[in-house]
């Protein structure tokens, strides 16, 4: 005979209640929330055919991870869901785990996915990482609060870069704001610190994931933005389709129908906040994207508020990686130069592993000196360099030929799977100029062998 087992759990107490198949209460049991606790109950109250509710909160998975052993099955439910199927006039903690018991009885608990070690370790470190951000930028906030209350105005934009925070240091300010300025800046150094450790922690984790790569390949997302939206949404496959990935981070519009009447609010902001604002994020950066995305972003920026145009971005934007996803192919129309730098980045952060650069490309005729070729990959040896999958030269459907057509995405796709050689120039050293009536004072340039004479030192077919 199988038991239905409900459980209230609390920080410090859990209330168990145990039914039968036809309602009818069996036993109940309160006890501490400690691991010796459970241990004790699962071996002398539980059975291996029982099931388990509880639902969600700070300690659920701890709690899961002892009992599932014991019981048949543990289901995790959604207490805000819950709540609307089973609200009472009276609740109590003894009421609660007999709510459970029997929703779980009759297969009406709402239940959330019950995600893998591996993600729920992505979603810790994300986590944490966000929140030593958020203690960096109330920092920031407060020392740009006390340089406005004495009227002082940084000359720089980014106050915290490596000028600013010398500036920063010798402004004169009262011996009070000095000192909250330089414990601001303390614990700032710290902060920072601690989330260069995050980081790498977070990138060991992340890289040999190919999810994580594959999101990264999208413009705009970064390893920030894809680990915090893998951790989010976990196994893509549990959605039924992209729309069901969006609403579950909260990018889909609020309705409220009722007969003839149909209005459409904003966004239900449902879900990870801290993956739906990165998305957000990263769909600002989009915008200047020569691809269909930054088409979408442009042309809609154009007819809308920017806002709008932000969010229905994000919401492309996760509608675009869950068929990456499905299909395990990475984004199509990336920039091949700016895809290789956050990938390799990732990788150098994870392994420490740097590959040799690109040599520098042979001119065809002699070049003036100074002037140099950098030689770009195609998209295909970027993504075969970093572990992906190719991706198709030519479009795949006639639909999407014609959106190529419509937003010029012809030549991006002739332009990114071709390998291109690009010329610079290095800029000369300036010349320090002494005191009036004094020499002149110019600093003695590098000359490479082969170009003292402003030729360049392998010309063509020469053994170089």
């Amino acid at each position: 005979m199988s038991r239905y087992v409900g459980l209230d759990v609390h920080r410090m107490t859990i209330e168990a209640c145990m039914i039968n198949e036809s309602g009818h209460v069996l036993g109940r049991a309160s006890l501490a929330c400690t691991r010796d606790a459970l241990e004790q109950f699962a071996h002398q109250q539980l059975m291996p055919s029982d099931r388990v509710a509880l639902e969600a909160t700070t300690n659920t998975w701890s709690v899961a991870d002892l009992l599932r052993p014991h019981v048949a099955a543990v289901v995790i439910g959604n207490p805000l869901r819950t709540r609307i199927i089973a609200e009472a006039r009276i609740k109590t903690d003894k009421v609660d785990a007999e709510v459970l018991a029997q929703l779980l009885r009759c297969d009406f608990l709402p239940s959330v996915w019950q995600p893998d070690p591996a993600i729920r370790q992505l979603r810790e470190l994300s986590g944490h990482r966000s929140a030593v951000v958020r203690q960096q930028t109330r920092l920031k906030n407060r020392i740009h609060s006390i340089l406005a209350q004495r009227l002082i105005h940084p000359p720089f934009a980014d106050l915290f870069c490596k000028q600013g925070r010398q500036w920063l240091t010798a402004v004169v300010l009262d011996p009070a704001d000095r000192l909250v300025v330089d414990g601001h800046r303390q614990l700032l150094v710290h902060l920072e610190a601690e989330e260069a450790k995050i980081t790498t922690a977070l990138a060991k984790v992340s890289y040999p994931r190919e999810d994580v790569r594959l999101i990264m390949t999208l413009p705009g997302v970064g390893a920030a933005v894809a680990q915090a939206v893998i951790a989010a949404l976990g196994d893509c496959s549990r959605f039924r389709d992209a729309d069901h990935a969006a609403s579950y981070l909260g990018l889909v519009p609020s309705i409220r129908q009722s007969a003839a009447h149909c209005h459409y609010g904003s966004v239900t902001k449902a879900g990870n906040s801290h993956a739906r604002w990165l998305l957000t994020q990263a769909a600002q950066q989009v915008g200047r994207h020569p691809g269909p995305l930054g088409v979408f972003f442009r042309r809609l920026a154009r007819r809308k508020p920017r806002n709008v145009a932000v969010v229905a971005t994000a919401r492309k934007l996760v509608t675009v990686a869950y068929y990456m996803l499905k299909n395990r192919e990475p984004y199509r129309y990336a920039l091949p130069e700016r895809t290789q730098f956050k990938l390799s980045a990732l990788r150098v952060d994870a392994t420490g592993e740097r590959r040799p650069k690109s040599k520098v490309g042979r001119p065809l005729e002699p070049q003036p000196a100074g002037r140099r070729t950098r030689r770009t990959p195609d998209l295909n040896s970027v993504y075969a360099a970093e572990g992906l999958p190719p991706v198709r030269v030519e479009p795949a459907t006639p639909g999407e030929q014609r959106v190529l057509n419509a937003c010029g995405g012809i030549e991006l796709m002739k332009r990114i799977h071709q390998p291109r050689v690009r010329y610079s120039f290095r800029k000369p050293k300036p010349e320090l100029t002494a005191a009036p009536g004094a020499a002149t004072i110019t600093l003695p340039t590098k000359t490479e062998p082969g170009r003292e004479n402003g030729l360049p030192a392998f010309l063509p077919g020469s053994s170089g």
